[in-house]
């Protein structure tokens, strides 16, 4: 075993593994092969000396001459009598441990440590594998379309391990064939006992959209305008509010870009997508207005999670927009559900009917 440093390093460089977390589960494989070839009921340590040299030892516990478990368990206790023959210096509660060697003990071992080895870097890596991609959550991958079943799922091969964009969060009406390159958030990342890591997709989340953004602008990746919330209808429009940390950066024309720019680079990839950029504010009145838009708003009364939007009558299609689409939205973005009331009239469109779509859409599209 004095060539097990090398080992080591060969296997954590090959594996791009760090070299402790290697070293720890070598020594796992080895106590499990000790195990095997000298008995399941003894103790083992194992120790990589000053030297690099790997060495193995089994451990009794030192107990005194007349506790009852010397005469049930000879495995794992000696009697301090017996310890003292071996070592003088030892008490009671000591380990007593002896070197053992997994060299020349036959094909057996060879192949048990082997197999030891192989099992337990396979599950050091998959490890490595879900912290990765766990880290990666919300972050905008690409990939190459391996597959589509006859659900529409559509598998994609990403680095190491194939993702799954299931067909309820593709943006509708969009559909990929083997050999397309897609790009959507990491959604999710789990373990299934059968198939291993999973790894799925989303390309109709609002963290897509705003992982889009902190890619196309340069502001919102560097911290200077912050994406304080985000509502989508996937294929159809979507709501952002942006927040900017200096007053030197203005963050719906840097989110917009040049001629729009910006904006309509990440509305091409989300099929055409409207999207409508809002300043945020801590105040709940001014926020609800400027999400309204383009509706132009008279009034907001907030009456607890409700919000009672007045505005005349020429006003109150643009606030509902098509099939209830702009309403619903700035109910998403804001947090509020918004009644509308229009001024001189008795006409009040519910927010009631608006807060359980929102539920339902969410619900729908499996997004916080």
């Amino acid at each position: 075993m004095e060539r097990i440093s090398d080992i080591i390093e060969s296997i954590a460089n090959e594996k791009g593994l760090d070299i402790e977390d290697v070293k720890e589960r070598v020594k796992r494989a080895i106590v499990n092969t000790a195990r095997h070839v000298y008995g399941e009921h003894y103790e083992y340590d194992v120790v990589i000396d000053a030297n690099k040299t790997l060495k193995l030892y089994q451990k009794i516990l030192i107990l005194s001459n007349d506790d009852e478990r010397l005469s049930e368990d000879n495995e794992h206790f000696i009697s301090v009598k017996d310890a003292k023959n071996i070592d003088s210096s030892v008490e009671i509660g000591d380990e007593l441990t002896y070197e053992l060697s997994l060299d020349n003990l036959g094909r057996t071992a060879a192949q048990t440590l082997h197999k030891e080895l192989e099992f337990h870097i396979q599950r050091l890596v998959e490890e490595k594998i879900f912290q990765k991609y766990e880290e990666l959550v919300g972050h905008v991958v690409f990939g190459t379309v391996v597959r589509v079943d006859e659900q529409e799922n559509t598998f994609v091969e990403i680095d190491e391990l194939r993702a799954v964009l299931p067909r309820k969060y593709r943006i509708k009406g969009e559909k990929f064939k083997v050999g397309d390159v897609v790009k959507a958030v990491i959604r999710k990342v789990y373990t299934d006992k059968s198939l291993g890591i999973k790894v799925e997709l989303s390309r109709t989340s609002p963290k897509f959209l705003e992982a889009l953004l902190a890619a196309e602008v340069p502001e919102i990746k560097d911290g200077g305008i912050i994406i304080q919330s985000s509502a989508r209808i996937p294929g159809e429009r979507a709501k952002i509010a942006l927040l900017s940390v200096s007053p030197n950066i203005d963050p719906i024309g840097a989110t917009v870009g040049t001629k729009g720019v910006r904006i309509n680079a990440v509305s091409k990839e989300l099929k055409n997508e409207n999207i409508d950029v809002v300043e945020y504010s801590a105040e709940p009145v001014i926020f609800i207005t400027r999400a309204m838009s383009p509706a132009i708003i008279s009034s907001v009364k907030i009456d607890g999670n409700k919000a009672i939007v007045s505005l005349v009558s020429e006003q109150k299609s643009k606030a509902i927009g098509k099939s209830g689409i702009n309403i619903r939205l700035a109910s998403m973005l804001t947090g509020y559900e918004i009644e509308l009331n229009e001024i001189g009239g008795s006409a009040k469109t519910s927010g009631s009917e608006n807060s359980e779509f929102t539920r339902d859409l969410r619900s729908l599209f499996g997004e916080d």
